[in-house]
Order: structure tokens, then C-alpha cells, then sequence
């Protein structure tokens, strides 16, 4: 009795969409972080600088730029008078993982394009409710710090409170109306010399002790669940038109 070969089914066409749907996105994720690898080391290679940058005037930096993106980690110096008791706006922020205020005040600047220049003085703890005094006879402050653009809110960084007074994201021009500030410059200068030496639970904060560089850990993570994704799929493939 002659027996006939089993029949073969038709092409797991839904199989294969599903696969090349997840395989496109797994590989675009790999790329993505292959793109922030190569913006991190810039960046790391932008700090490693700073560490023997010698500051130049604010105003110069401000008026010599052509882009906001020039003045990106640029090590500037800046005379604020009364800087120690100025108004300020706080911005929640982290340092090493403890939550807590990041104080931001305004400082005239005699620059040609921009009026004033927002400084973030320093990080307070949460657990800390003093803050420096508004009044009394303030002197003349000399400012060194780093300028940074600030990033950008995501869809989720909360509002700031209806006072204007607590802050979650760097909204610069939002904070210069707080603060009656005239045409800020884009960039915020973040203070690494202290504007009130007598108030020590304001620490200047400028750059994180430490930044990670995983991307490359990532990218090829999301390579290798593609790679898995194509073998898992080459497996059912045969299962399928095995006899």
C-alpha cells in the first residue's frame, strides 16, 4: 500500500508579519542606543574638558555664540549683584538619589543679546526647610559655573505649581517672567561656587559626580532579542513544513 507524503501547510503569513514587526522594532531600539552611545561620549568628552577649562566672561560666551548649542557646557564666570539675597524659583531635582530644591534666581548680565542669565544656585535636601534670606543688605557675588541647555519636559514632567514657585522642568522663559527677569539668555548657568557660603544646606550642584555610559550594554541586548526572535521564528518555520 502506497502511503502518500504528509501535505504541507500554507505560509504562516501572520507568523511572519508579527515576526518582522517585533524584529523592526527591536533593531531600531538597538540603533537608537548606538545613536545616544556616540551623543554620551561627546558628552563625557564635553566634562572631561571642563575639568581644566578656565572660565570666560558670561557676556563674551553669550554674544560670541550663534546657537544655544554653543554655549552647552561652556565654563563661564559672572558678576551678580546681589545674587546671595536675590528672589528666587525652586526646581525639584535629585543629587546622588536624594530628592530635594534646586534654588534659581536671576542675574543681570551686560551682554549685547540678552538682558539676564537664570543661575542655579545649588541643591537644598527636602528634608531641609531653611532657605537663604530675601532682605537685608546683600554685596556683589561672583559666579563661576557651567552653562547648559535645558532639556526638555516629556509629556509626563508636572506643571509647576499655581504660584509659579515650585518648578519641574528648566522653562526658562517661564521662570525669567517668575522672577521679572528682561530677555533671558537660553542657557542656565549652573553655579559650582557658592553664592551663600553661611548657608552650607545649599550645595552647588552643577554636573552629576558620576554619569553611566550603557548604551552599548543596551544596544546589544535589543540586537540579541532580535537575533533570538529570528531563531525562534526559523524553529516554528520548520516545525511547520517538517513531514
Amino acid at each position: 500500500m502506497r502511503t502518500e507524503p504528509a501535505r504541507r501547510g500554507r505560509f504562516p503569513l501572520g507568523l511572519t508579519l508579527a515576526t518582522a514587526v517585533g524584529l523592526a522594532i527591536l533593531v531600531a531600539l538597538g540603533m537608537w542606543q548606538l545613536q545616544r552611545l556616540t551623543w554620551k561620549e561627546a558628552l563625557l568628552a564635553r566634562i572631561a574638558r571642563l575639568e581644566t577649562a578656565a572660565p570666560v566672561p558670561a557676556a563674551q560666551a553669550l554674544d560670541q555664540a550663534t546657537s544655544p548649542a554653543d554655549l552647552d557646557m561652556v565654563r563661564v564666570r559672572v558678576d551678580c549683584p546681589g545674587l546671595s539675597r536675590a528672589a528666587f524659583v525652586e526646581l525639584f531635582g535629585l543629587t546622588d538619589g536624594t530628592p530635594g530644591r534646586r534654588l534659581i534666581s536671576a542675574c543681570p548680565v551686560a551682554s549685547s543679546r540678552y538682558g539676564s542669565l537664570l543661575v542655579d544656585r545649588g541643591f537644598v535636601p527636602e528634608d531641609i526647610s531653611a532657605r537663604p534670606g530675601t532682605e537685608g543688605q546683600p554685596g556683589p557675588v561672583s559666579v563661576t559655573g557651567v552653562l547648559r541647555v535645558p532639556d526638555r519636559p516629556s509629556l509626563f514632567t508636572p506643571k509647576p505649581d499655581s504660584a509659579g514657585r515650585l518648578w519641574f522642568n528648566r522653562d526658562i522663559p517661564a521662570m525669567a517672567s517668575t522672577l521679572g527677569a528682561p530677555r533671558p539668555a537660553p542657557v542656565m548657568l549652573m553655579a559650582e561656587t557658592a553664592s551663600n557660603p553661611e548657608f552650607t544646606a545649599l550645595t552647588p550642584a552643577p554636573l552629576p559626580a558620576a554619569i553611566s555610559n550603557r548604551h552599548l550594554e543596551y544596544a546589544l541586548t535589543w540586537f540579541g532579542l532580535a537575533a533570538a526572535l529570528l531563531g525562534v521564528y526559523g524553529a516554528l518555520l520548520r516545525k511547520h513544513y517538517r513531514p
